[in-house]
């Protein structure tokens, strides 16, 4: 399963392109964001990956949200974890 990191700084088409991707090979993702910035440009890229399936015919996805905890510069932070499959 392919890990994905989305930043503040992530264009969400990029990251949907992304998305879509590595669902068409592996039929599953996982998106990592640490951050406000970053889960708002995560949860847009989901959106627009969900319409670029569906626009091709394909099932629908499924998204699960969790938190990850993720060790940082010595530091521990807490992110958002989105397990994306089809």
């Amino acid at each position: 399963m392919e890990i994905l990191k989305v930043a503040s700084t992530s264009n969400p088409n990029a990251v949907a392109g992304a998305i879509a991707g590595a669902l068409e090979n592996d039929g599953i993702v996982e998106a990592h964001a640490i951050g406000a910035g970053a889960v708002n440009q995560a949860v847009k890229a989901i959106a627009i990956a969900r319409r670029l399936i569906e626009r091709e015919g394909e099932t629908e996805i499924k998204v699960i949200p969790g938190f990850i905890d993720v060790e940082i510069g010595g530091e521990l932070k807490t992110g958002m974890r989105f397990i994306i499959e089809k």
